[in-house]
């Protein structure tokens, strides 16, 4: 794919600025696959499930009122920012045992949630992409969620997969990027991060040394303040910019 104005074609491209791309490493959620009509997917039939075995919780709780009280979990617990799967473990607990419920049963409750949690679909994009980019550069993850890449098919492209809960922090956190770069044996200036979130992965990357590119798969605009290396609605203009800025190994 020849490009001839990177400009026009990546919003934000900073030609001759950075050193050249040894290793990419990827966000999941909304970067690789849409992450949103799975998780409403998975909460209603987490619900479900609870209206036939835990029918208690089901007549107490909505997932409205479910989603309310991890919230408040998170804001009295800071580990559960970064533990997403302990956090919906902590609130199933605490809405079992407050209205009565065995909550023995929670365990059951969220691994029906964590299997539909896991049913996602990669943009058509991905696998084509992984595929041809994992011959050329070490690819890696970073990720604050808590999705399992063996079961979802993608854990070959990757030498290294790092995700917030078993890591103990999580972006934008410079040190677990900096240890996804230690990871493929590159230093942080050498590695590109690619995500979906401004925040989280545009400046958060950028704040660890890491250049960025923004995945703008939903025709979205970047908070004022906010310029990454490259803006891309896909994997394949990301392999353009990479072969545009003359990625080596």
């Amino acid at each position: 794919m020849a490009l001839t104005n990177n400009s026009a074609i990546f919003p934000g491209f900073r030609p001759g600025k950075s050193p050249a791309v040894k290793a990419v490493l990827f966000d999941l959620d909304d970067t690789l696959w849409p992450i949103v009509p799975v998780i409403a997917r998975a909460e209603q039939l987490l619900f479900d499930w609870l209206r036939q075995n835990a029918p208690a919780v089901a007549r107490e709780f909505t997932i409205e009122s479910l989603r309310q009280q991890r919230m408040e979990l998170v804001a009295s617990n800071p580990v559960f920012k970064f533990d997403l799967w302990r956090l919906r473990h902590a609130a199933l607990t605490i809405a079992f045992n407050g209205v009565g419920e065995d909550a023995g049963k929670v365990d059951a409750a969220m691994a029906v949630f964590s299997e539909a949690r896991h049913a996602v679909t990669p943009f058509a994009d991905v696998q084509p992409a992984l595929v041809r980019l994992s011959r050329r550069l070490p690819l890696g993850t970073v990720s604050n969620g808590f999705a399992d890449l063996g079961k979802i098919g993608l854990a070959q492209h990757f030498q290294a997969s790092i995700a917030a809960h078993s890591f103990g922090c999580a972006k934008p956190d410079p040190s677990i990027f900096h240890a996804a770069c230690a990871a493929l044996n590159v230093a942080p200036e050498q590695a590109v991060y690619v995500g979906d979130d401004p925040l989280l992965d545009v400046a958060g990357a950028q704040q660890a040394g890491l250049q960025a590119v923004w995945i703008n798969r939903f025709e979205r605009v970047l908070p004022a303040g906010i310029s990454a290396q490259a803006s891309c609605a896909s994997l394949l203009e990301l392999e353009a910019w990479l072969e545009q800025t003359a990625v080596s190994r």
